[in-house]
């Protein structure tokens, strides 16, 4: 259903707006590059400072752009269950192929809030649900267990585990089932989750790399394991300039050095520092990006 490397799309903004433009030709040169999928207005989106009108025009600008070539997976989290509910049926009236929503942040709701908060989302409209479960930022980890019965509902169909705890994927997969779709949340540990049951990765980094992201998971898929670890130690050390400083600064900042949008974030975050700016490059070049 939704495998190999999805990238974890930034919003690029101009004058304050998000700038549609940039954004689209920014979608038509990830597919270009070979990515496998687009998710639109996660983390690295800023959904947190996206308005709704805004969250719901940059899905519908990324299923245009993408026309059907690779699936979308739109970012429909939130910590209040009518607006999850809300988001994703919008998702899926504009054609998404999915949706990611995130374990409600702040909040910090108990197992049985987790899942009667996900089961809503999988009542309210037919289209696959992917669990975001992210504890360092949400403060909340859902269990196994928790997930294991959200698997038994028709539309959740996967999970992006950013927990970097190893032991996750295959448990998940034992306790899930074999159709599970396990995406890593994490680009450093991608390929040893991939080794443990996972099937991609939405990445951060696939948003200055993303040929190199893609070949990696297409050589993990042809058994080709060797040329994967080499891709991924290749990739290693951009992995950390696009967190050096709190994302998306590095990779708005890395998309910048490649042309493609003004280095711009909006408050609370702010757009890559000097160090940052130089770490990002070094990495780039490093990569053979730049």
């Amino acid at each position: 259903m939704f495998k190999g490397s999805l990238v974890a799309l930034i919003t690029p903004f101009k004058d304050g707006k998000v700038d549609e433009k940039a954004f689209q030709s920014f979608v038509e040169w990830q597919i270009e590059q070979g990515t496998h999928g687009l998710v639109p207005c996660g983390t690295t989106g800023e959904s947190p400072t996206l308005s709704h009108d805004e969250h719901k025009r940059v899905v519908e600008l990324c299923i245009e752009a993408a026309a059907g070539r690779v699936p979308v997976i739109a970012g429909a989290g939130s910590n209040n269950t009518a607006e999850a509910v809300d988001l994703t049926q919008h998702a899926k009236k504009a054609g998404a192929d999915g949706v990611l929503v995130v374990t409600p942040y702040y909040n910090r709701p108990t197992q049985e809030g987790l899942y009667e908060h996900f089961k809503a989302v999988n009542d309210c409209a037919d289209i696959p649900i992917i669990i975001y479960n992210i504890p360092p930022r949400s403060v909340v980890d859902m269990s196994v267990d928790t997930m294991a019965r959200l698997a038994k509902l028709p539309n959740i169909v996967g999970v992006k585990d950013a927990t970097t705890n190893l032991e996750r994927p295959a448990l998940e997969k034992l306790a899930c089932g074999d159709d599970f779709v396990l995406l890593s949340g994490e680009d450093g540990t991608a390929l040893a989750y991939l080794a443990q049951g996972g099937v991609g990765c939405i990445s951060v980094t696939a948003n200055v790399a993303p040929k190199l992201c893609a070949m990696m998971h297409e050589a993990w898929q042809q058994h080709a394991v060797q040329r994967a670890q080499q891709i991924n130690m290749q990739l290693m050390p951009l992995h950390g300039a696009m967190f050096y400083q709190r994302s998306p600064a590095g990779p708005k900042y890395g998309a910048h050095l490649l042309g493609h949008c003004a280095p711009d974030t909006r408050l609370p975050m702010t757009p890559a520092e000097p160090k940052t700016q130089q770490v990002v490059r070094d990495a780039m070049k490093a990569a053979g990006l730049l």
